[in-house]
Order: structure tokens, then C-alpha cells, then sequence
């Protein structure tokens, strides 16, 4: 049965034909949810979100792009909307990391101390330089780099044609290369 059909009997009231769509699109909305949080249990509750969405409005649904495609942009647009507010609670809520934080990486097993120093200084400055880009790159950027989306369903999810989805990704991939070059960064590390 395809989506189509069943987006015609869930129309119907058939709870059963919503909960296929559900279980063949679970793990895309999950991990375009991820992609925008990062929070394996925010992107839970985003995708969550994005189902229960995504059956109030199945009336809209027009069948212009494919249900998937119309499912994680309703996804996409949660996970954005869940990003902002919980940006907004951390910054007033967590105090910066702790020095016994600091300590307790340096003991944990694994790597040496002056490897994990510099992995994690590594992993920093990656994550600072995605954060720094603009929300149009770092967007597209952290979807492409999720792997499950294509150039064009990450085009309808934000809006962009897929020439500019493209541009996007090249463009935020080298400006975070530059700026971990900038601080000292060699690209063999």
C-alpha cells in the first residue's frame, strides 16, 4: 500500500492507515529532528510532535511533494521551534561547566590526557564554528550532515531550491574549515 493510499484512509478515520505512515517515516522524522537538536530525547519529542502535527493537519495535506517530504517539513519546522525555546531556557538556567566537569574528562578512561585535550579543543572548535555560521548554513549544513536527507527534501524542508541547498552546504563546510584553520587547526588532525 502507498503512502497516498494511506493518507486516504487515515482522511477516513482509519487510525491503523496513520500508524503505517508513522512506522515507515519513524527513523526519518527522528533523525531530521536530531539533525536540528542534537538531543536524542528532544528529537523525540520533536518527531512526536511533528506525527501528532502532521494527523491534525492531514486535511491540508495537497499531495504537491510526497507525504515524507510534507512530514519532515512539518518535523523540520518543530525541531527549529524546539531549538529556539530550549536555546532560550539554557541560557538562563545552566551555570558554565564546572572545573570537577573538566576533571572528570581528563580521568575518565581512553585516550591520553593530552589526547583528549586536544580532541575535545578539536570538537570545541568545530562546534563553535557551526554555531557561528549563519541559521540558513548551519541549518543546512547539520541536515546534509545528518545522511538521511536529500539535497532536494532538505530544499522543501527549509524552503530552498536545491542549487542553493548545495551552495549552502559547500559554503558552511568551508568557512568551518577556514575558521578551524584560523586557530591553528591543520586539515591532517
Amino acid at each position: 500500500m502507498t503512502d497516498a493510499d494511506l493518507v486516504a484512509r487515515a482522511r477516513q478515520g482509519d487510525l491503523a492507515a496513520f500508524g503505517e505512515l508513522v512506522d515507515r517515516h519513524r527513523a526519518s522524522v527522528y533523525r531530521a529532528a536530531l539533525a536540528a537538536l542534537r538531543s536524542p530525547a528532544d528529537a523525540e519529542d520533536a518527531a512526536q510532535d511533528a506525527f501528532l502535527l502532521a494527523y491534525r493537519r492531514l486535511g491540508s495535506f495537497r499531495g504537491d511533494a510526497s507525504f515524507k517530504t510534507w512530514l519532515l517539513t512539518i518535523t523540520w519546522h518543530q525541531a527549529i521551534n524546539r531549538r529556539r525555546s530550549l536555546t532560550s531556557v539554557w541560557r538562563r538556567m545552566v551555570p558554565p561547566k564546572t572545573e570537577v566537569d573538566a576533571m572528570a574528562n581528563v580521568a575518565a578512561a581512553g585516550p591520553s590526557p593530552e589526547q583528549a585535550a586536544a580532541q575535545d579543543q578539536l570538537r570545541r572548535g568545530v562546534r563553535d564554528a557551526i554555531r557561528a555560521l549563519s541559521p540558513k548554513l548551519r541549518d543546512a549544513l547539520l541536515l546534509a550532515l545528518a545522511g538521511d536527507h536529500s539535497y532536494e527534501e532538505i530544499g522543501v524542508m527549509v524552503g530552498a531550491p536545491v542549487g542553493t541547498i548545495k551552495w549552502r552546504v559547500s559554503e558552511a563546510r568551508r568557512i568551518v574549515r577556514k575558521q578551524l584553520q584560523e586557530r591553528g587547526f591543520s586539515d591532517d588532525r
